[in-house]
């Protein structure tokens, strides 16, 4: 397929996967503020939602501002993450990119995606999820490992990089529903669109997509 009806399929699947899925999906990063999105965000690549939000219930009672943050103790700091991935990584990140909040931005997150990808630890991923989760900006589409795997299925991309899935999606899809298609393709990934075992049988775009094991 190519332009027209490409768009016309993305379309077709945005329609199914709303119907199944709802249209008020968000990210499932527990926060309570831009502060508290920010710093789940950027702890949660190569982490489950899940694993994030165990950590992050404990840490937002010790650390409550970015001023916390970056004058936090790197070792304690390390100790506090210590429940996920690259914890150690995930702690410097979290400890400079406070400090740079403070000093270059005056304490607040900045909201276009070229500031955002200026702070260290953040990709154009955790950048998209802030951009589109705290302001309802939408300069890219987040594409994580869910969102990723599901594109390739659906338009038959052979890339594992996410910025040419990313690049395929933004290009065949209304920049009004570039949010609905990460957080859709993420809900259909964790639901039945599985890295293994996948459950094609159950699928909402089983008779649509190229890929699907049940026709």
């Amino acid at each position: 397929m190519q332009g027209k009806d490409t768009e016309r399929y993305m379309q077709a699947i945005l329609k199914k996967l709303t119907k199944r899925y709802g249209a008020s999906l968000k990210t499932q990063l527990e926060h309570q503020d831009m502060t508290q999105l920010f710093v789940a965000v950027l702890l949660s690549p190569q982490s489950t939602d899940k694993q994030t939000n165990a950590v992050t219930e404990k840490l937002f009672r010790r650390y409550r501002t970015f001023e916390d943050f970056a004058n936090a103790d790197i070792k304690r700091l390390s100790k506090d993450l210590s429940g996920m991935n690259y914890y150690k990584t995930k702690a410097r990140h979290l400890k400079e990119s406070s400090r740079m909040i403070l000093e270059r931005f005056h304490g607040k997150v900045p909201s276009t995606l070229h500031e955002l990808m200026e702070l260290k630890g953040v990709g154009r991923k955790v950048a998209n999820v802030v951009q589109a989760e705290g302001f309802g900006i939408h300069e890219g589409i987040a594409v994580d490992t869910h969102c990723g795997r599901v594109a390739r299925r659906l338009l038959r991309i052979r890339s594992k990089d996410p910025a040419v899935a990313e690049r395929r999606l933004m290009r065949i899809t209304p920049q009004k529903d570039w949010r609905k298609v990460s957080n859709l393709f993420i809900e259909l990934g964790r639901d039945a669109c599985k890295a293994r075992n996948r459950e094609c049988y159950r699928c909402v775009l089983k008779e649509m997509c190229p890929s699907s094991l049940a026709k």
